[in-house]
């Protein structure tokens, strides 16, 4: 018995050595084969990339310089609208009266708007403009039957004063905003009109907005769309919203001016603007096969020859969101929209015969690739992927003017909009950082018509109930439901990215967990819901 006990225990030693030594070799195998395809695959990928994202990088810079050149000299020179293009105020006429105004089309597109409806209703009853030759449209595409009723009387209201304002609802919401503005359109009483101004229902225009738009279109029959600019309500809501205020000051002052002050063109902000009838006409309308109508119908206008004008120092009143969930939508509609539209158009564009091979060229390149497809992939791929990465493969060297003079150049570039907001600069690269990885997600469901590709969101607004004591404090509670307030992709990006920043802190000497580790922290806060504000609403 003790012998055949010993034997079994030399037996299973045996056995357990061979195992060890199988292991050893599987380990020593596979040790082998990832050193193979490390340096035969992915070091040269990594390096590849690297090349990629710095060429991507400078032509981003290179584009962001161009267009803050131009906003510069525009703002320096003073070359207002009204210096470039023939404007007079409308001259009153004793035998015609009201009959000397253009009839003008007002539509306000709204969708369970109940925090919102009276205020860009009653801006647009107060406009200076005769009202008799004004014609205002509510296109309500509410689906709460209780919010409907309250912009009827709403409408009802301001009919009792002599506005001629008509209440269009639709059993449906086919093409969502594009499907009711189309069919409002098509009205007989509408078709009389020579313009149509649009106005979101969280935007309130100020009185004099058509005073100071259409002479634009009635002197100049070149210009097709007069834009004007937004003024942010509830920017100083939360850190978010400032965030927000930088990214969108940038856009208006540099990209819609400088592509104004050039091309005479840039892409229509769907509200805030006025159209000529006829420009939206000959681009056939508004169409249903983007999440980007407005943005579409632009490019096909200006197709067409037709000219736009943007109106900086004519503000808006908006609102934007304070809601990180109500935001990621926004953002994800605002950047797959515009890659969906490039793959659509970009034939189109280059067949176009009325516009010249310049105009075509910053279609393309500047208006699409640069700014929408490039400039989110190079802020998410280079600065949260392969920084980070390159920690890893010692091979891999990244030039310093990559990695820190030419992010330097666009942050302060993007910073010029909002000086007041300068000291917010580090917050904002975090930020939208964080953003690239939802926006270059869209991009490529964009492109690819994925399966998000016709996703739309109306984004929540507060109104006037965020400028309230006890509904901001309410608003600042965290859900009921905790596990609601994470978002999983973020916290699974944060944990990589600190991981990345602990490897390149030990074991590297390039200071590259400078920037990693607050950017996983970064990741990792937003992921867990400690960004900007939540909505008694969500939280029960």
């Amino acid at each position: 018995g003790n012998v055949s006990t010993t034997v079994a225990i030399y037996i299973d030693q045996a056995c357990d050595l061979l195992s060890a030594l199988a292991t050893a070799e599987v380990l020593n195998r596979a040790a082998t084969a990832w050193a193979a395809v490390r340096a035969a695959v992915v070091v040269p990928s990594m390096k590849a990339a690297v090349v990629v994202c710095l060429a991507m990088s400078v032509m981003l810079v290179v584009e962001k310089l161009s267009m803050a050149l131009v906003a510069l000299y525009v703002k320096v020179s003073g070359r207002t609208p009204e210096r470039i293009y023939k404007w007079a105020p409308l001259s009153q006429d004793v035998e015609l009266g009201s009959l000397a105004y253009p009839l003008v089309l007002v539509q306000i597109p709204m969708f369970n708007e109940r925090e919102v409806y009276q205020m860009s209703i009653g801006a647009v009853c107060t406009l200076e403009w005769p009202y008799d030759r004004l014609i205002i449209q509510v296109l309500d595409d509410s689906t709460d039957l209780t919010i409907r009723e309250l912009v009827q009387e709403e409408c009802e209201k301001w009919s009792k004063k002599q506005r001629n304002i008509h209440y269009i609802s639709r059993d449906n919401r086919n093409g969502y905003k594009a499907g009711a503005l189309k069919e409002a359109m098509d009205l007989d009483y509408a078709k009389k009109c020579d313009y149509v101004a649009i106005f979101d229902a969280d935007h309130e225009p100020p009185s004099d907005f058509l005073i100071r738009t259409i002479p634009f279109l009635i002197h100049n029959p070149e210009i097709g769309l007069v834009q004007a600019r937004w003024k942010f309500e509830n920017a100083n809501e939360c850190v978010m919203t400032r965030i927000q205020e930088m990214s969108l000051n940038y856009h208006f002052k540099v990209e819609q001016q400088s592509g104004s002050s050039t091309m005479a063109f840039f892409g229509f902000n769907g509200t805030a603007g006025i159209w000529r009838i006829l420009a939206i006409s000959e681009a056939e309308g508004w169409k249903e096969r983007t999440t980007v109508e407005d943005m579409d119908l632009a490019v096909r206008a200006t197709l067409q020859g037709w000219k736009f004008v943007y109106i900086g120092d004519l503000k808006v009143k908006s609102e934007l969101p304070s809601n990180y969930k109500a935001y990621r939508y926004q953002q994800h509609r605002w950047a797959c929209g515009p890659a969906n539209l490039f793959k659509k158009m970009t034939t189109e564009i280059i067949m176009a015969k009325k516009v010249p091979f310049v105009k075509k060229f910053f279609l393309l390149y500047n208006f699409f690739l640069a700014r929408r497809i490039l400039s989110h992939n190079v802020t998410f791929f280079f600065y949260c992927i392969i920084i980070p990465a390159s920690s890893f493969f010692p091979e891999v060297v990244i030039p310093k003017w990559g990695v820190f003079y030419i992010p330097i150049a666009i942050t302060l570039l993007n910073s010029i909009g909002t000086p007041r907001s300068l000291h917010l600069i580090i917050i904002w690269i975090f930020f939208e950082s964080v953003m690239s990885l939802h926006r270059c997600k869209a991009v490529f469901i964009g492109l690819f018509d994925a399966g998000r590709v016709n996703e739309w969101v109306v984004t929540e607004k507060a109104g006037n109930a965020s400028k309230t004591i006890q509904t901001s404090t309410a608003a600042k509670k965290c859900p009921n439901k905790f596990w609601k307030r994470f978002h999983f992709l973020e916290l699974g990006m944060g944990v990589l990215l600190l991981i990345s920043a602990c490897h390149n802190c030990i074991f590297r000497t390039n200071l590259y967990f400078i920037f990693i580790f607050p950017l996983s922290l970064s990741f990792l806060t937003m992921g867990s819901g400690f960004v900007g504000t939540y909505t008694t609403q969500q939280s029960s």
